[in-house]
This record gives C-alpha cells, structure tokens and sequence, in this order.
C-alpha cells in the first residue's frame, strides 16, 4: 500500500518537477528513487502498530478501539523518539488523536448503519390484524 501510494505520488510529482519535454521520464525517475523508501516506511509503521496492538489485546483481554489509539499514540511516540522527546510526544499525541478519530469515525458509522440490520416484526395477515384491531395494511 505505501510503494504503490507512495509511486503514485512521487510520479505525480516527480511529472510536476521536471523541465518541459521530460515529464514522463522525471516522473518515472522520481518514482523510481522515493517509491520504495516511502514503501519502507509505511511498512515499518505498520508493523510497529500491528506489535503494539497485539500486546495490547493480549495485556487486557480485550479487543475494542483504546488498543488501537494506544497503539497509535506509541507508534508516533516510538517513531520520532530520534529526534528527542519533544518530537516524541508531539508524535505521540499526533498519532493518538488521528486513531482516536478514525476509531470515533467508525462508531458513528456503525452506529448509523446499525438501524438497517435491526430485526423487525413480521406482518400478520390480514384476517389476524382485523383481529387485533388493526387496519389491514395493502
């Protein structure tokens, strides 16, 4: 998923970036050189995030959207701890928040598909609705 977002971004802006007449070949350059490191990267995340979601699940015996924002908030912390502990929590708290709304995004999907799935009476026929005073329905 990242080589190929990330070759599609970096033709696009490797296209951009180029003298007129060689387009195509700075974009395949570009894509070529940025592609596989951006590949990498997204790679390196999401195994980071896949081991902290893991130990989570197993830590509390739950599976439920706090193991994903955990995961999330160390992930970002862990990945820019390099750069110092100031970046370290900024990415930490960058990579809370984004889980906490892609987790918050998909409650309020299920919540408002979950109407469609509810099970619903069956409809008597209509000698049984006259029967219990109802209108027959068409």
């Amino acid at each position: 998923m990242g080589a190929i977002g990330g070759g599609m971004w970096h033709f696009v802006k490797g296209a951009r970036n180029a003298p007129r007449g060689e387009r195509f070949p700075g974009a395949i350059s570009a894509m070529k050189a940025r592609a596989p490191v951006l590949g990498g990267n997204f790679a390196v995340w999401g195994t980071l995030f896949s081991t902290f979601d893991c130990a989570f699940a197993g830590i509390r015996q739950k599976e439920d959207a706090w193991n994903s924002i955990m995961s999330g908030t160390l992930t970002g912390g862990v990945l820019a701890l390099r750069s110092g502990w100031k970046a370290a929590l900024i990415s930490a708290t960058v990579g809370g928040v984004l889980l906490g709304m892609i987790e918050g995004a998909g409650v309020v999907m299920n919540r408002m598909n979950a109407d469609a799935f509810r099970p619903q009476a069956p409809l008597l026929p209509p000698e049984l609705q006259q029967q219990a005073g109802m209108q027959p329905s068409a």
